[in-house]
């Protein structure tokens, strides 16, 4: 793969955790690893050089995930939503030629399904994602002309936007990897995770 086509991964670890009573990204699960080691590490798993967006402050999510060798991105503009974070994180890693964007608080995406989602956009594919059992989930992949779209996000939304918008061009994955769907938002949902 040329430079120019190469594929980075921006991990999104810039939330507040309000729901979870804060610190869930440094969380352990029963293994004794963080929920957003376990995300960096298949994202690494799969090949990818790894951009984590992370609060700026947080130093403590900062520097794990720079202990799992990620490249880290400190994001003032992250209280102001997901869609200033992910414009960071692509901001971050303009270079690339296509991104795979993934949450930190997903730590149980198969690394072979991360595969998947860049080979289909190294094939070609504007966005592709990951689906189980016909809901569409995480990470989702972006084709380099989506750069500038994904430059312009703001507010709490995200991608959903973008997704929504280009709906008919998503490239779908069909998967086994119910992983794709679990985040944690909760400390109950910690019990699927273990």
């Amino acid at each position: 793969m040329s430079a120019n086509q190469h594929i980075s991964a921006v991990l999104l670890a810039a939330g507040a955790s309000t729901r979870f009573g804060g610190g869930k990204l440094m969380h352990p699960l029963r293994d004794g690893v963080a929920v957003a080691a376990h995300a960096a590490r298949n994202l690494i798993a799969a090949g990818l050089d790894v951009t984590a967006v992370v609060r700026s402050g947080d130093v403590a999510v900062g520097e794990m995930l720079e202990r799992e060798n990620c490249k880290v991105a400190y994001c003032r503009e992250a209280v102001h939503g997901m869609g200033h974070t992910l414009a960071h994180g692509i901001a971050s890693s303009a270079e690339a030629g296509g991104w795979i964007v993934a949450l930190g608080d997903m730590p149980r995406i198969r690394p072979a399904t991360i595969k998947a989602v860049v080979a289909a956009v190294s094939a070609g594919a504007t966005i592709a994602a990951p689906f189980y059992r016909g809901e569409r989930g995480l990470p989702v992949g972006f084709g380099p002309v989506m750069r500038d779209e994904l430059l312009q996000l703001h507010g709490d939304t995200g991608a959903r936007a973008v997704l929504e918008r280009h709906r008919a061009e998503i490239v779908r994955i069909e998967c086994d990897d119910a992983g794709v769907l679990l985040d944690v938002d909760t400390r109950e949902d910690l019990r699927g995770l273990d």
